[in-house]
């Protein structure tokens, strides 16, 4: 991992959690992580979004969600 050590690494995250502390690294990680989906986003690179928006227009509004359905799964009643 781009030539790294273990103990490399793990030095560079105990300086990271002495500089931003215990509170605000998983808010750190969650800005981090929205900041490259926006990026994604952007570039039009995010297909998971894209993809969950087109099946949710598809669905008609009452009909039941043909991923729910046993027709859907491929089970068969015994």
């Amino acid at each position: 991992m781009f030539g790294l050590k273990m103990s490399e690494l793990l030095i560079i995250l105990v300086v990271v959690l002495v500089l931003f502390g215990g509170t605000k690294l998983p808010q750190l990680g969650s800005s981090l992580g929205q900041a490259i989906r926006n990026f994604k986003r952007g570039f039009g690179g995010d297909a998971e979004s894209t993809g969950e928006a087109q099946r949710t227009d598809s669905l008609t509004p009452g009909a039941p969600d043909p991923s729910k359905t046993r027709a859907a799964t491929g089970s068969k009643d015994a």
